[in-house]
């Protein structure tokens, strides 16, 4: 299935360097657009089955999710993102060695129902999602690539 939102970027650092950030919370807020932070709820990190109750923020709005790992190794990082109990999303970090690094291409599949994107829409402030998804997904790139290079 097409992502809804998808870009990628090359970065002059190692595979697991990449890996490492963007599966650990706290360094995926560092950059990510609209996700401000989360606390793992049932592990110690990240694992396939580890979830994590997210907080993602965009101007005063605020809202909690929770997301489950459904994939966990220097190749990929992802997980399926809920809320209020309902699939809202996929999220996926791709990282492929390069003769200079890694290639990391970040994704972001809608899972919402039909009925539930109006009340997202109140609660988020964005009225198409794909388009600032991929706004964010080209933003938070950025911001990875700047921070895995300064290490």
């Amino acid at each position: 299935m097409t992502p809804d939102a998808s870009a990628h970027i090359d970065v002059a650092a190692t595979p697991q360097r990449v890996f490492e950030l963007v599966s650990d919370l706290r360094g995926l807020s560092g950059v990510a657009e609209e996700y401000a932070g989360g606390k793992w709820l049932n592990a110690a990190g990240p694992r396939i089955g580890a979830r994590f109750r997210g907080v993602n923020k965009r101007g005063w709005r605020v809202w909690p999710t929770t997301a489950t790992v459904t994939d966990c190794d220097a190749t990929r990082f992802a997980f399926e993102v809920k809320s209020l109990g309902l699939a809202v999303s996929r999220w996926q970090y791709d990282i492929e060695p390069t003769g200079t690094g890694c290639r990391v291409t970040e994704s972001t599949w809608d899972r919402r129902p039909a009925w539930y994107k109006p009340l997202t829409v109140l609660a988020t402030g964005v009225s198409n999602r794909a388009v600032t998804n991929q706004r964010n997904i080209e933003a938070t790139l950025e911001r990875l690539k700047s921070v895995a290079e300064s290490a």
